[in-house]
């Protein structure tokens, strides 16, 4: 298994951003690594979200966590390993909100395919988040 978390606080209460993370059709406004994202059918879990990856072909993940104002999670089987992707969010005591997005790599591959895949897959974890946290100040 291959793990990758990044972390990000805001002054905005949770609800504020699950608004705007479960508004999988807007995603590409803030994930800096996509082009297009859409979901396809009710934001529950079991449905399919369709994602094109900036310069490549689309991908289809399924979604296997929704937890109002607390967790998003989605997975994509990729190359013999299972990519799962979340974002967690958990109320600050002072206010506000920590947003976690993590990606975990598992399946028989991963540890000869996290290494190479994973940074490349995260490297834009900043600055997604940080777009992220924008998009929510701004609504």
């Amino acid at each position: 298994m291959w793990t990758h978390t990044h972390p990000a606080e805001t002054t905005a209460p949770p609800q504020a951003v699950w608004r705007v993370l479960r508004d999988l059709d807007n995603w590409a406004r803030w994930d800096t690594s996509m082009e297009r994202v859409a979901l396809q059918g009710p934001f529950e879990v079991g449905s399919r979200v369709s994602m094109t990856p900036k310069g490549q072909e689309p991908i289809v993940s399924v979604i296997t966590a929704v937890e109002e104002d607390r967790l998003y999670a989605d997975e994509t089987e990729f190359g013999g390993v299972t990519l799962r992707f979340s974002h967690t969010l958990t109320p600050l005591p002072e206010g506000g909100t920590r947003v976690v997005h993590r990606l975990e790599i598992t399946g028989a591959g991963a540890d000869e395919v996290g290494p190479e895949l994973g940074p490349a897959i995260t490297e834009d974890f900043p600055q997604a988040m940080d777009a992220l946290l924008a998009c929510v100040a701004a609504s």
